[in-house]
């Protein structure tokens, strides 16, 4: 037991050692994300008709991961969603995670923002209507501080096919 404890207080101390320079920080990457956050009200058009919901952007988790909380209908039915993106270092570009309430299948996608900020694109696989895997493509179009543009596609056959597209307008 004595052991034990002494290897646990070794173990403390040298933790407490490191420097506090060996722990990531956020960096310009992940201050990019602050300009998604907020709430929105979102409009979303998809295959010829109009919904409403709302999105709440928030950077969090020390500062590295800006989540998404989406709520709002789709075809009368009650639909919600969970993002999650982060710069990931390692790959030197931002990595996005998505799942909703009307699919069972995960979205991973990469991006990075355009060289005059305004516009962020991702490309990635996600869940067809099919529910098989397809590759896809968002494009995000900030058109002033209050108003984003984002436009999902299908990629089929190299080309682009617009899927969905959601006007994001910052609530007061």
């Amino acid at each position: 037991m004595r052991t034990k404890l002494l290897a646990l207080v070794c173990c403390c101390l040298v933790f407490r050692a490191l420097p506090a320079a060996a722990q990531p920080k956020p960096g310009a990457e992940h201050d990019a994300l602050k300009k998604f956050e907020g709430t929105w009200d979102a409009t979303v058009a998809f295959m010829g008709h109009e919904s409403k919901g709302t999105a709440v952007y928030k950077l969090g988790l020390g500062g590295f991961w800006l989540t998404l909380d989406f709520q709002g209908e789709f075809g009368g039915q009650k639909f919600e969603g969970r993002g999650v993106t982060g710069y990931d270092a390692a790959k030197k570009k931002y990595v996005t995670c998505w799942v909703d309430s009307m699919s069972t299948s995960l979205s991973l996608m990469e991006g990075e923002f355009g060289k005059d900020d305004k516009t962020y694109t991702e490309s990635g696989e996600g869940p067809g209507q099919d529910g098989k895997p397809m590759k896809m493509k968002s494009v995000y179009d900030f058109k002033d501080d209050s108003t984003i543009i984002f436009t999902m596609y299908g990629v089929v056959d190299g080309k682009d096919q617009e899927m969905m597209k959601i006007t994001y307008k910052r609530k007061k």
